[in-house]
């Protein structure tokens, strides 16, 4: 039995969709990949951190949630991280304005179903943007969160922060955010 191919999209066609398409899809060497519905938890999570560093930020840069595209420009992934923060002025693929190339600082909420994802795939990929100082991963399920940062000569030292009591200092941005903040109102 022969297998079927998929023709395979442009950026500019996947962006035509994706523009249109009533649900959200990552992009990559041609291919559309749907992307999974969420939980309590992983609602809630974002938000929690996209209110406290706009707080926080307020300035000095600007705080972008997951309505906002992320465009890899090495490998030409889009993609939708739970937070982006950009300081200066954001730079965008198109007159859209929906799709970031210049992020300084990433998050991902890790899920059962996209923790390998986020760990291996998209952490490779965010590593290699230019404009990246420190990509974040942020536990549902524990109160834990690894911060990637990005040192001078181009390699990655991994912080990793325990404990609701614990404070996540992020020096990309020159702020600190509490654990107690990030997981307010969420139960393990």
């Amino acid at each position: 039995m022969a297998s079927q191919s998929v023709p395979l999209l442009t950026e500019e066609e996947y962006l035509a969709i994706e523009r249109k398409a009533a649900m959200k899809s990552e992009y990559f060497r041609g291919e559309m990949f749907a992307m999974s519905g969420g939980t309590y938890k992983h609602g809630l999570i974002p938000m929690n951190i996209g209110g406290e560093l706009r707080s926080a930020l307020r300035k000095k840069c600007m705080v972008f949630s997951d309505a906002v595209r992320l465009r890899v420009a090495s490998s030409g992934l889009y993609t939708y991280p739970d937070v982006m923060v950009v300081c200066g002025t954001p730079q965008f693929v198109d007159g859209e304005k929906d799709t970031l190339v210049n992020p300084v600082l990433l998050f991902e909420v890790l899920s059962p179903s996209t923790e390998h994802h986020d760990r291996s795939f998209k952490s490779t990929h965010y590593r290699a943007i230019p404009s990246v100082r420190e990509f974040v991963m942020v536990s549902q399920t524990e109160p834990l969160v690894e911060i990637y940062r990005r040192q001078t000569d181009s390699n990655w030292l991994l912080i990793e922060i325990k404990g609701i009591d614990a404070t996540v200092p992020l020096e990309s941005v020159n702020c600190a955010l509490s654990m107690s903040e990030i997981y307010l109102n969420v139960e393990f």
